[in-house]
């Protein structure tokens, strides 16, 4: 008679950063399957998982992640700046006219349950710009995405992304990109993936394509 012999498993959850896309996810799970880890819940930012700890520990999981770009998050600050990030993401660039529809800080307030004094707080001493200049940031790629796809007028844009008029779209556009619109409508330029918008070394520049 055979007695099916039970494994021993162990829990624990697991803070990759960078776990922006679809896509991600999809990585992410076949990264641990393939190394005998059950995915239990998966989200933005955070992964529980259940393992045989007699084969592997959360180290080795969490060093198998980071090798691939989704470094571990270890402090509960740190978790709440990345949460802000995710949350600022799928505002900006998936929600569609809803950002028209709510304030940046209303949204994340009601995302995070914190004040937005105390993410602004956060967010500035531990990352090397201010979470306003990163919601503009994430708001010019967005309009740069918008104008390659050439389904709506600037005007639309300006509506769809919350901004009071064109003229306000367009000044902030140069602001931050050193170029006009019109200039960036004629082509040759390049954008920015949404997981390395706000790094200060690659957004001063225009990316103009050689």
């Amino acid at each position: 008679m055979n007695l099916e012999v039970h494994k021993p498993q162990q829990k624990v959850v697991l803070y990759p950063r960078n776990m922006i896309c679809s896509c991600c996810f999809v990585v992410i799970r076949q990264l641990l399957e393939k190394e005998g880890a059950k995915i239990l819940n998966i989200k933005p930012g955070e992964v529980e998982i259940m393992f045989n700890p007699l084969e592997h520990n959360r180290e080795y999981y969490t060093e198998l992640l980071s090798a691939h770009g989704f470094e571990p998050i270890f402090s509960r600050e740190r978790q709440i700046v990345e949460k802000i990030k995710l949350a600022v993401i799928e505002l900006i660039h998936k929600a569609g006219n809803v950002n028209s529809m709510i304030r940046n800080s209303d949204y994340l307030v009601e995302r995070l349950g914190l004040s937005y004094a105390y993410l602004t707080n956060l967010f500035s001493r531990h990352e090397h710009i201010t979470l306003e200049k990163f919601i503009i940031l994430h708001k010019i790629e967005k309009v740069k995405e918008l104008i390659e796809y050439d389904e709506y007028t600037l005007s639309e844009i300006a509506v769809q992304l919350g901004y009071s008029s064109v003229q306000y779209l367009s000044a902030q556009f140069r602001q931050v990109t050193g170029i006009s619109v019109t200039e960036y409508k004629k082509g040759g330029y390049s954008r920015m993936p949404v997981d390395l918008i706000g790094d200060q070394s690659l957004t001063e520049q225009p990316g103009k394509e050689q």
